[in-house]
């Protein structure tokens, strides 16, 4: 059975003041939400129950979401923005995110690509507009860990400042306010800090008490670029590719258990407000409404303690969950050159 869009939008009585919730400033003054909801879920759920759930968000609260083209849900999404804007809420008010998938790479696929994110939102333009993956290696949807673009190619800084012009260029014609990247490294930044006529205003990474990734979120920081972490609670639903047997549970973890007790809340919501807290905006995922509503009550409740933010400073595990393995370019190649291990751009 279809799941309903809601047709209308009403303010909840037990939601959050979305002039409450923190803000992050870009570095051209805009101020982004501190927390948004992430809307990658299509193998878990109806793209109906999604977008049902962004409008339920924003009636309580919520005013940044996160999108993808590839989600395969931005349409439907586009009609429960329509309907959120219909209820009442300005535009402005809003912070639309949207992705450049891998196979729209190419130099005149990025502004159409674009275009048709904007016009299954029906919307005007894109407040982030951010590269994917650095990688123009293409997946289908739902293939295994195993799969393998037969034209993959290594990150070609040349070939990806082309991307980058275009991406410029949708900033110039007024399409999209910021452009940002996403998945990328210190070695990738640096090339792409140096060459960009707009810089990019903020980067979205991996990013939970386990896999805190200090040495790029510091860079982040010095550099103005503005860190969006997704998997903020460790991805517990992840696909079954996205899984091996090392990986850690943050929410398991007894030092996020033990606040989660004192606040009287889920780990999930501990790892949530640590991500507020620490500085970078997390986008975790619910379309069930007491886990999102939750999830903004605890960036405007009591703080974590100076003490409790250094107990989880001390459990970083450096636990990668989303290892990106089917963007890889070689047989039998590591997954860990996708991240540059060296330091260094990892060579074809």
């Amino acid at each position: 059975m279809r799941d309903q869009i809601p047709g209308s939008f009403a303010t909840a009585s037990d939601g959050v003041n979305p002039s409450q919730v923190p803000t992050r400033t870009l570095y051209t003054g805009a101020k982004i939400p501190a927390i948004g909801l992430g809307t990658f879920g299509s193998d878990r759920f109806s793209g109906e129950a999604i977008a049902q759930a962004v409008v339920g968000a924003a009636e309580v609260g919520y005013r940044h979401f996160d999108c993808a083209a590839v989600y395969g849900n931005e349409q439907l999404i586009g009609e429960s923005i329509q309907v959120i804007m219909q209820g009442g809420i300005r535009r402005e008010e809003l912070w639309i995110t949207s992705k450049l998938w891998n196979d729209k790479h190419a130099e005149q696929d990025v502004i159409p690509a674009c275009m048709q994110s904007l016009e299954d939102h029906g919307l005007d333009y894109l407040d982030l507009y951010l590269i994917h993956w650095p990688f123009p290696n293409y997946h289908a949807p739902g293939v295994d860990v195993t799969s393998r673009d037969a034209n993959a190619q290594p990150y070609i800084h040349e070939n990806y400042m082309k991307t980058w012009r275009q991406m410029e260029k949708l900033v110039e014609m007024g399409l999209v306010r910021h452009i940002g990247t996403s998945n990328m490294t210190i070695p990738k930044l640096k090339l792409l800090l140096r060459d960009a006529r707009i810089r990019p205003a903020c980067n979205q990474m991996e990013l939970h008490p386990h896999f805190q990734q200090p040495e790029l979120f510091n860079f982040c920081i010095e550099h103005e670029l503005v860190p969006i972490g997704f998997s903020p609670i460790g991805s517990p639903n992840r696909p079954q590719r996205d899984r091996s047997h090392d990986d850690t549970a943050a929410i398991e973890d007894p030092v996020i258990a033990k606040i989660a007790k004192r606040l009287g809340v889920h780990p999930a919501v501990v790892c949530v407000k640590w991500a507020i807290q620490r500085g970078q905006v997390p986008i975790p995922f619910s379309v069930k409404r007491e886990q999102y509503l939750a999830n903004l009550r605890c960036a405007v409740t009591e703080p974590l303690t100076d003490d409790e933010m250094r107990d989880i400073a001390r459990i970083d595990r450096n636990c990668r969950l989303i290892k990106g393995q089917v963007f890889l370019w070689k047989e039998g190649q590591p997954w860990e050159d996708l991240w540059d291990p060296t330091g260094e751009i990892t060579p074809a």
